[in-house]
C-alpha cells in the first residue's frame, strides 16, 4: 500500500470521527434554543470533565450569560442537555408534569456497581414502590422517636470537641462534623454504634471518605458510567466488586440476620428493609436481592452524613465570619434552654425561628446538590417558549445559579438570614429555593437532615464560640473535583473557643 493511500485512509478516519462527534451539534439550533458553541469531543463541559471547574460554577456562568433565555441548550460530549431557567417551567418539570420527568437520568450500572440501584438513581419502575414503602421511616412521628438518639450523638460531639479545643489548634470542621453525622446515621438507621468520633479507625468513617474522596479513579468510573453506561456495565463480568460494595452488602445482610436470629425490633430503616426482604410480594415484580436492599442503606448512609456535615460546617463558617449573627443565634439557643431545661425535644427545636432562618440561608448559599437532573420518558413540549424535546432528553435545573441570582436574592454573596422571614419568603416564587428538590422525587430524608443539622449546631454553639483563623478559606472556593456535590476546597478550618458557664 502506497503512502498516499495510507494518508488518505487516515484523513478519511479523521473526517468520519469529526462528523460523528459534531453530528448532534445542530440539535438546539433546529429547536430555536440558544446556547454556547460546543467543542468536538467535549461539548461544552471540557473544564468540568477535566475537573478544572466545578459543575455548579459552570452552569451558573452559563445561566448568567443567557440572562433573557428561559431555556439554554448545551452539550456533554455530543449529548444535548437542556438547562431550564424559568421558574414556572421548573415547576412544570418537577411537579405539574412530573409523570413525563420521573427519572433522574443517572445510569444504574448494577452489574459493575450494584449499589447504584438505590432510591436516588433508580428508574421509575423500581423507584415508585420502594419510595412508597420507605417513606414511613421519615415521618415526623418516626423522627420524634429517633430524636433522643440524635441528641446523644450531638452530646458526644460536644465531649469530643472538648479534647480538640484543649490543644489550642484550629479545627477542620468538615471532618469533625462528618464524624458526628456518621455516628447519627449509624445509630438511627443501622442500630450500630459507629464510634466515628471516638475511634480514628472507624470502618464507617473510612468508607465515607472513600465514597466521596475525588480520586482520579473515582472520577474515571463516574465519567465512564455517565458517558458509556452500557459498556461500563459490561465490565461487571470481569471487574471484581469494589471494597465499598462488599462492605455495605456485608454489613446490611449481617445486621438483618442478627436481628432475625435474636428477635430484635427497632422500627428503624434497617427494620423496614428487613420487612421488605421478608415480604417481597409487596413490591410487585421487583427482584429484591441483597444488593438492592444494601443499596438503599448505602444511599441513606452516604447522602445522610455527607450533605448534613457539609451544611453544618458551612453554617459554622458563615457564623465565624458574621459574629453578630452568631451571637443572636446563641442568645436564642440560651433562651430555649432557660425555658425548657437541658433536655431539648423535637418540638423545642421548632421554636427556634432564627436558627431556621440561618439553616435555610446556609442551604441557599451552599446547596449540597448544585444541579437537579431529570430525563423525559416521553416527548414533551414546553409552552413558553414553545420547544419540543424527544423522549430521553436530559434536563438540568440550575439550583446553585437560582440561589445566587441577584434578581431573586439581592447581594447573593452576603449571608443574610432575614431573606427567610415570612414576608420575604412570600414575595418570592416558591421554585426559587430548591435545596432538597421538589415534587414527588424530592429528598426523602429532608426532615432527618434538618434535625440532625440543627441539633448539631445547637449543641456546638451552646458550648463553643466559633472564630476564623489563618487557615480559614476566604473567599470560599468550591472544589472542582466534587462534580455532583458542593464542598470547599481544602476543608474549613476554624478556631473553637470553650464557653465557660458558671
Amino acid at each position: 500500500m502506497e503512502l498516499s493511500e495510507i494518508l488518505c485512509g487516515i484523513v478519511a478516519v479523521i473526517v468520519v470521527l469529526y462528523y460523528y462527534l459534531v453530528s448532534t451539534f445542530n440539535f438546539w439550533k433546529s429547536r430555536g434554543v440558544q446556547g454556547p458553541q460546543p467543542i468536538p469531543g467535549f461539548g461544552n463541559l471540557k473544564d468540568v470533565l477535566l475537573a478544572k471547574v466545578y459543575l455548579g460554577d459552570y452552569v451558573t456562568k452559563i445561566y448568567n450569560e443567557y440572562k433573557n433565555e428561559a431555556l439554554i441548550g448545551i452539550f456533554s460530549t455530543k449529548t444535548p442537555i437542556l438547562i431550564v431557567k424559568d421558574l414556572d417551567l421548573i415547576k412544570d418539570v418537577l411537579i405539574k408534569d412530573f409523570t413525563c420527568f420521573p427519572d433522574r437520568g443517572i445510569p444504574v450500572t448494577e452489574k459493575v456497581e450494584p449499589l447504584t440501584q438505590n432510591l436516588f438513581t433508580l428508574e421509575p419502575k423500581r423507584w415508585r414502590p420502594l419510595r412508597m414503602k420507605l417513606s414511613p421511616v421519615f415521618t415526623s412521628g418516626k423522627l420524634k422517636e429517633m430524636f433522643s438518639l440524635i441528641s446523644e450523638c450531638a452530646d458526644c460531639l460536644v465531649e469530643h470537641m472538648e479534647k480538640i479545643v484543649s490543644k489550642s489548634e484550629s479545627v477542620e470542621c468538615r471532618e469533625l462534623t462528618a464524624k458526628y453525622t456518621t455516628d447519627v446515621i449509624g445509630s438511627c438507621a443501622f442500630g450500630i454504634e459507629m464510634n466515628a468520633l471516638s475511634n480514628k479507625e472507624s470502618e464507617f468513617r473510612n468508607m465515607g471518605k472513600k465514597i466521596f474522596t475525588p480520586t482520579w479513579k473515582n472520577l474515571l468510573r463516574l465519567r465512564l458510567r455517565i458517558s458509556f453506561p452500557k459498556f461500563y456495565n459490561k465490565l461487571g463480568y470481569i471487574l471484581p466488586q469494589t471494597e465499598i460494595t462488599k462492605f455495605f452488602t456485608r454489613i446490611v445482610v449481617e445486621t438483618i440476620d442478627y436481628r432475625e436470629t435474636n428477635n430484635i425490633i427497632r422500627n428503624d430503616f434497617v427494620d423496614k428493609l428487613r420487612e421488605l426482604k421478608k415480604h417481597p410480594d409487596k413490591l410487585d415484580d421487583i427482584d429484591l436481592t441483597d444488593f438492592l436492599i444494601a443499596a438503599q442503606a448505602f444511599v441513606f448512609f452516604g447522602a445522610g452524613f455527607e450533605t448534613s456535615s457539609t451544611t453544618i460546617s458551612n453554617a459554622l463558617y458563615e457564623l465565624a465570619l458574621n459574629q453578630n449573627i452568631q451571637e443572636n443565634l446563641r442568645k436564642e439557643i440560651d433562651e430555649i434552654y432557660m425555658k425548657h431545661g437541658k433536655d431539648l425535644t423535637y418540638d423545642n427545636i421548632n421554636e427556634m425561628g432564627y436558627l431556621n432562618k440561618i439553616f435555610k440561608e446556609t442551604l441557599r448559599k451552599y446547596p449540597p446538590v448544585p444541579v437537579l437532573m431529570r430525563k423525559s420518558i416521553s416527548s414533551y413540549t414546553f409552552e413558553s417558549p414553545k420547544v419540543n424535546i424527544p423522549q430521553g432528553q436530559t434536563i438540568w435545573i440550575p439550583v446553585l445559579a437560582i440561589h445566587r441570582n441577584p434578581n431573586i436574592y439581592p447581594k447573593p454573596d452576603v449571608f443574610d438570614p432575614e431573606r427567610f422571614n415570612e414576608e420575604a419568603v412570600q414575595s418570592r416564587h416558591f421554585m426559587s429555593y430548591l435545596p432538597f428538590g421538589d415534587g414527588p422525587r424530592n429528598c426523602i430524608g429532608a426532615r432527618f437532615a434538618v434535625y440532625q443539622t440543627k441539633l448539631g449546631l445547637i449543641k456546638i454553639l451552646r458550648n463553643y464560640k466559633i472564630h476564623t483563623c489563618d487557615k480559614t478559606p476566604v473567599p470560599y472556593v468550591i472544589d472542582p473535583k466534587m462534580s455532583l456535590l458542593l464542598a470547599p476546597k481544602g476543608g474549613i478550618h476554624l478556631n473553637i473557643i470553650k464557653i465557660n458557664r458558671t
